[in-house]
């Protein structure tokens, strides 16, 4: 079969759809965010393929989607956005397993210093000896100049996620977590008053009756009362440090500390504070502000213990590589193979071909800048698929259904032809590659566009064109085809600026000392390609507000009442989390429904309308509507749930109406519907409002966070940041490719509420790959030339006109270029 034939999909919003999709060929599905795309290609096309695979084995555990038949399937793979590890220790490295590479080349040739003898020796020239001591293995080496054994320095010394390699100190994270002591006292008030802020109200006062214990059993002035910056030296050395402080130790080195709290055993505030941010695996949410994230002292972030950082190879230590480019480490690793002798070589070329193999494909897909230490948590939607894609680079298999949720985010245009010949090998070998994707030079690639539309949410779900470029763009009812074929001009008049934010002598990560003025009370764009260093200038340097180095020092922001950043960084790790929630809607649903009549005489309260606590949810669930299903060597699958069928709720609460509606129903409404239904809700009506103005109006108000893309989560951060502050000015607002997932239809929307934000005095500064946002700008900032080591310098200031007259950069050509399209020239 020619095809992949879809009979009757009616999962989600789509409209009981019946397509043919050309089976063999790069097939790009477009449309506006929400119309249905993502629901289509994975919901129902990728389940429905992992429900056929599995049947095929006698196995089952997926429930079928909500379509009639899928003819034509095959086995398929699908690399979406969502999938990223959250965990603070991974990092680009350790992920790819690269890094796991170095550290057996570190233990085969790894050169250090005998600790008998003093001479300099390497691994590779000493004798290795095993022996089993107990039940454990132990590897010891024979120094190749004294003779005399010492313990080997492995694989598991060059991993900072042991207890053997990582730094005692940070624990191999490289940095620690200090306590802001003025952060965390008021010194101006007493105890009685609240001087310490990170103390509850009942917790302070039983923490304070501990505290004069310990004065007492010191003989120590009573405390009460007193101002802490009018308290003796020691009675502040028991405040802050406890029992355990070092100076109380010495004034009493006679007397034992107390044994329990009764008689004064008091911990601390600071290591109060450090147990419970242990308590939360680093994870301080509100511990937050009574905290600096500094460089760990010891090690200097470089995360392994002394002995192993310092181990070389071909003149460099482990950290020193963990900070290359996958460029830069890659010309490192020729130059290493070139060095070695024979012998040496035979004992790791098997590890240099490996590393090889991997960083040849991560440079491939645009992601050469990427250091090994990058932590994942930091890398985009995009990034993260494409390491991903890249697994698949060399592979022989064919007969496969790639599915791809905009690999294209977070590229440069410039890197855009190269991810499309990676996909058009994918689909040489015989595969089928379908992309979800916005971008034009994407649909002007494929073989194949399936547009989908015409609007989202309800009004979306219904296949509107498909054909080619040119075949789309000659079909008047197609979205995509109708924007692409008229002409759309950038900004032509630019705000004028009420001042600048200066930033100079920038040289962090690869920032070569560059300086730029960033106009105020303006739409600013900082462009260039992938890891040129913007995020770096906006989110490390200007972000940070540095005014008392001579490096990284930013003036100006004295104007701002707020800094507000809006990053790629998830919204959420909890799956209980959704829009409504979220947003702060949610309560005002509740109490809604708690003031219903039919509430009342059931004595239901707004509690009962929560699904996060007992009472009125379904505790099979736990309010989630589903369960996971565990599927062993498959990835869990999750079913609706058997008592109360997906609604969440218990009876009694659902039978609780709004306008014929109960509270799971609302749950399902996407934004724009609920503001139909509430729209004599002035408060929820607000909120509603600003979701669609960021161009989020078909997300479910039910739909858990952490199905998002890093664009919706941005979004939704910075809806929630308006319903707080709306848009009163002398705010910086600084965002992360906020377009990410938008159509250019939605981004027309958006640009809106981006320039009411200037409009009303604030000045709004985004990173930005998207060309149409760029256009629309006041000022551009352009970095380059290129990524990594070759980043990092100002290659342009001024306005989108004066780039596509007089920029020389790879970002002004693509501008000019697009300028061309706009005005119909493909």
């Amino acid at each position: 079969m020619s095809v992949i034939k879809i009979t009757g999909a009616y999962e989600g919003s789509l409209k009981h759809i019946s397509l043919e999709i050309p089976k063999n060929k790069l097939v790009v599905f477009t449309g506006v965010s929400g119309s249905g795309k993502s629901t289509l290609l994975i919901d129902v096309l990728f389940q429905e393929c992992q429900r056929q695979y599995l049947e095929a084995m006698s196995l089952q555990g997926i429930q079928k989607p909500k379509v009639d038949r899928i003819q034509g399937v095959s086995p398929a793979i699908v690399i979406s956005q969502t999938d990223s590890n959250k965990n603070p220790r991974s990092t680009a490295g350790t992920v790819t397993d690269v890094y796991t590479d170095l550290r057996m080349i570190y233990e085969k040739l790894g050169i250090r210093t005998c600790p008998f003898c003093g001479e300099t020796i390497s691994a590779a020239d000493c004798k290795e000896t095993t022996e089993k001591i107990g039940q454990d293995f132990h590897v010891y080496m024979d120094c190749c100049q004294c003779g005399r054994r010492m313990d080997k320095i492995t694989r598991t010394f060059f991993s900072f996620n042991t207890k053997e390699g990582a730094c005692p100190t940070c624990e191999g994270l490289g940095r620690i977590h200090a306590v802001k002591k003025e952060a965390a006292v008021d010194e101006s008030l007493s105890l009685e008053q609240g001087a310490v802020r990170c103390w509850e109200k009942q917790y302070g006062v039983y923490q304070t009756s501990i505290l004069y214990r310990a004065f007492q059993y010191y003989g120590l002035p009573d405390g009460s009362d007193i101002p802490v910056n009018q308290m003796h030296e020691l009675q502040k050395a028991l405040l802050y440090e406890g029992v355990e402080s070092p100076l109380i130790k010495q004034a009493y080195s006679d007397l034992k500390p107390p044994r329990t709290t009764a008689a004064g055993k008091f911990e601390g505030i600071f290591p109060i504070l450090l147990r419970r941010l242990s308590e939360k695996n680093g994870d301080a949410g509100i511990l937050d502000p009574y905290f600096d994230v500094i460089e760990c002292p010891d090690c200097g972030g470089e995360r392994l213990c002394e002995l192993s950082r310092n181990v070389t190879v071909h003149n460099l230590r482990l950290p020193q590589l963990s900070a290359f480019s996958f460029e830069r480490l890659y010309r490192w690793i020729g130059e290493l193979r070139a060095s070695l002798t024979e012998r040496c070589l035979e004992l790791v070329n098997a590890y240099l071909l490996d590393i090889e193999t991997k960083l040849n494909r991560f440079i491939r897909v645009g992601l050469g800048y990427l250091t090994l230490d990058r932590q994942v948590i930091t890398l985009s939607g995009g990034e993260l698929q494409r390491l991903r894609l890249a697994a698949t680079l060399d592979s022989d298999l064919s007969g496969i259904i790639y599915i791809l949720d905009e690999p294209t985010t977070g590229l440069h245009p410039k890197d855009t032809a190269g991810m499309m010949a990676v996909l058009k090998k994918l689909r040489d070998l015989g595969n089928t590659v379908l992309i979800i994707e916005h971008d034009v030079d994407v649909m002007a690639s494929a073989d194949y566009i399936i547009d989908m539309g015409p609007g989202a949410g309800i009004h979306g779900g219904e296949i509107i064109a498909a054909g080619t470029l040119e075949e789309i763009m000659e079909q008047p009812h197609s979205v995509t085809g109708s924007y692409l074929s008229a002409p759309h001009p950038g900004r032509t008049t630019f705000r004028s600026p009420k001042g600048t934010i200066s930033i100079s002598n920038a040289e962090k990560y690869n920032l070569q000392h560059i300086s730029v003025d960033i106009p105020t009370e303006c739409l600013v764009s900082v462009t260039g390609p992938s890891g040129s260093g913007k995020s770096t200038l906006i989110f490390e340097v200007l972000a940070k507000g540095n005014q008392s180095t001579e490096q990284n020092r930013v003036s100006g922001l004295e104007r701002f009442d707020r800094i507000v950043e809006i990053g790629q960084s998830s919204v959420t790790r909890m799956k209980r989390s959704n829009v409504a929630t979220f947003s702060g809607v949610y309560s005002e649903i509740r109490s809604v429904f708690a003031r219903t009549d039919g509430a009342a005489a059931a004595g239901l309260t707004a509690r009962h309308f929560s699904f996060n606590t007992p009472g009125g949810r379904c505790e099979n669930c736990e309010g989630l509507g589903y369960v996971d299903n565990s599927m062993l060597f498959f990835a869990n699958t999750t079913i609706v749930c058997p008592v109360c069928g997906g609604n969440r709720f218990r009876p009694e609460v659902l039978a609780v109406t709004y306008k014929g509606l109960s509270v799971n129903d609302v749950l399902d409404l996407s934004v724009t519907e609920a503001r139909s239904v509430f729209c004599d809700c002035p408060k929820i009506t607000g909120i509603l409002e600003l979701l669609q103005e960021v161009g989020l109006g078909y997300l479910q108000l039910g739909q858990s966070l952490t199905t998002l893309s890093g664009g919706e989560g941005q979004r939704l951060k910075l809806a929630r940041e308006l319903t707080e502050c709306r848009l009163n000015g002398r705010n910086l607002y600084l965002l992360d490719e906020p377009t990410t997932g938008l159509h250019p239809k939605d981004i027309e929307h958006f640009l809106i509420l981006l320039d009411r934000l200037a409009d009303a005095g604030n000045t709004v500064v985004v990173v930005e790959h998207n060309q149409q946002l760029i256009e629309n700008s006041d000022w551009v900032i352009d970095l380059g030339p290129d990524g990594g080591d070759s980043g990092g310098r100002v290659m342009f200031e001024g306005t989108p006109e004066e780039m596509r007259l007089r920029g020389k950069s790879i970002t002004a050509k693509y501008l000019h270029r697009a300028l061309l399209q706009h005005n119909g020239h493909w």
